[in-house]
């Protein structure tokens, strides 16, 4: 018999079940890196909203002269100045633009607390593939400014507002796909690279928006909006909710198993020998030292009742139920202020190497894609730490503590040159998004998979949304504040960012005190 041809053999290396989980992986991977793709335009479109008029008066009109001749391939807008777009060509516009920001993320942080609850109640693939069609249409409507001479702010305003609500559908359904898909071992690490999807999708939202800013802004946000509009349909087409969807055999074989599917759910229980220690409440950061299978299950002292119930079967936890999950407040707070910092870069950084680095708007916007660079890293390494350590809040603490004075060097090195910013933009993407990423990922699917829902895993979707959701809040305060602090000078806003820094560290000294306490009773135990 002739040996098998080495692409066959490499397929055929692994079984159905792992196929099925590399592309449920890859189709959630690029279905969110599409919305942060729609999400990262406006950043770049900023430097030319508002250009920096030259101080002779004279060499303005000529500079302007020969840059019309250049940027005119669609139209030449009759109500264009000399300084940008109105109405952002004012003084004011540092203000303008931080509305624009503030109106967008109010909505989405408004809209995540309700997506969640709708989401869990609701079938993952329609209720995504709506919204993502949805987050096409209004971040295409931002672009149609452009070919429409339209200088109103408040259609500016409502398209952000209408975009921001869509644009919550995404996070809660794609974590409750990919936990249903993945367990708790190696949590941290597999999240910790999916979550790259994030910086994924703001350096080619980078990327695109900035090919188009100095020709033909309103394309910017057009191309992004066509993009995720078009993975909402691939999304409709391939996007399997649950493993068991397609009796994929991806359970553990001799322990309790939980199913969610949007709409329907099975709790399959064996029973245990000793029901009063299983019936014991237990300290929910260790639940990181109990062994656990890799595959789609709960923790294995979990016990439930031989069942099949439909959709209404097992009631939807409540908003309040979530917030007793020991650890969901004071992971929720964390991420408001690790939120606000991560989107203040997001929002402001092409503008801030803009005016430090004197770079037009396009090597602006290229340069800032570092920042997500480092982010890629930083996820993925908070991931493999906090799975190595077994302390998701301790890897956050960690990171946060070297992020604050990593901010300081950057407001003060970021002015020396170019070559320092890049480095540091890599250093400071990776400490500021690290924790984000790893409360976001593998925080939120083990709190929505916690012991005490005693394998109700239909509340991965509401504690996503609450997490996430107070993290939106904080999201909506950064670019704001930075928009009303920026103008009495950058340093200003580094300051706000590493205070705020300070802050999530804080709300984490409880859990960090609890987790290295567990640890010692727990090798104290294994001593014994």
């Amino acid at each position: 018999m002739a040996r098998l041809p080495p692409g066959i053999h490499f397929i055929t290396s692994f079984s159905r079940d792992q196929w099925y989980r590399a592309f449920i992986f890859s189709l959630t991977f690029l279905l969110y890196a599409s919305f942060h793709l729609s999400r990262k335009p406006i950043s770049i479109v900023k430097g030319e909203l508002h250009k920096h008029c030259a101080a002779s008066h004279e060499v303005e009109l000529n500079s302007n002269k020969e840059y019309a001749a250049q940027i005119q391939p669609v139209k030449n807008p009759s109500n264009v100045s000399q300084c940008g777009w109105e109405p952002f060509d004012k003084n004011n516009y540092k203000q303008l633009l931080g509305a624009l920001d503030y109106s967008f993320l109010c909505a989405y942080a408004i809209g995540m607390y309700l997506s969640g609850i709708i989401g869990e109640r609701l079938p993952i693939r329609y209720y995504l593939t709506v919204g993502m069609l949805a987050s096409g249409l209004f971040t295409a409507m931002f672009g149609f400014g452009y070919f429409y001479n339209i200088h109103n702010l408040w259609f500016y305003i409502m398209a952000q507002i209408a975009n921001g609500l869509v644009q919550t559908t995404g996070w809660p359904s794609v974590v409750t796909c990919i936990g249903n898909w993945f367990g708790k071992g190696r949590r941290g690490l597999i999240m910790g690279i999916w979550n790259s999807h994030t910086s994924v999708g703001n350096i080619l939202g980078s990327l695109i928006a900035a090919y188009w800013v100095s020709t033909c802004w309103g394309l910017s946000f057009v191309m992004p909006g066509v993009i995720i509009a078009v993975m909402g349909i691939v999304c409709f087409l391939f996007l399997i909710e649950h493993p068991k969807d397609i009796s994929c055999s991806c359970t553990p074989s001799s322990s309790s198993k939980t199913f969610l599917n949007g709409a329907s759910r099975f709790r399959v229980q064996t029973p245990t020998l000793n029901t009063k220690e299983t019936s014991k409440p237990q300290d929910p950061e260790m639940q990181h030292l109990l062994i656990e299978s890799e595959n789609c299950g709960v923790s294995l002292n979990s016990s439930t009742v031989v069942t099949g119930e439909g959709r209404h079967g097992t009631s939807a936890i409540s908003f309040l139920g979530a917030l007793r999950i020991p650890g969901v407040i004071e992971f929720s707070l964390c991420l408001l202020f690790a939120k606000l910092v991560s989107y203040t870069f997001l929002f402001w950084l092409p503008l801030y190497i803009t005016n430090v680095e004197h770079l037009d708007a396009k090597r602006a916007g290229d340069l800032s894609t570092l920042f997500d660079v480092g982010g890629i890293f930083g996820g993925i390494l908070a991931g493999l730490i906090s799975d190595r350590l077994e302390k998701r809040a301790s890897t956050c603490g960690m990171m946060l503590l070297l992020a604050a004075p990593t901010l300081y060097m950057f407001s003060a090195v970021s002015k020396m040159g170019l070559e320092a910013t890049v480095v540091m933009l890599l250093i400071s993407g990776a400490l500021v998004n690290g924790p984000y990423a790893l409360i976001t990922t593998a925080v939120s699917a083990d709190l929505g998979t916690h012991k005490s829902l005693k394998g109700n895993a239909r509340a991965l979707s509401t504690v996503t949304a609450i997490i996430d959701g107070t993290g939106s809040v904080g999201a909506a305060l950064g670019p704001l504040l930075a928009g009303l602090i920026s103008p009495s000078g950058w340093n200003h806003v580094f300051y706000m960012l590493m205070v705020a820094d300070a802050c999530a560290l804080l709300f984490l000294l409880r859990l960090i005190q609890k987790e290295l306490r567990c640890n010692a009773d727990h090798t104290l135990f294994k001593e014994h």
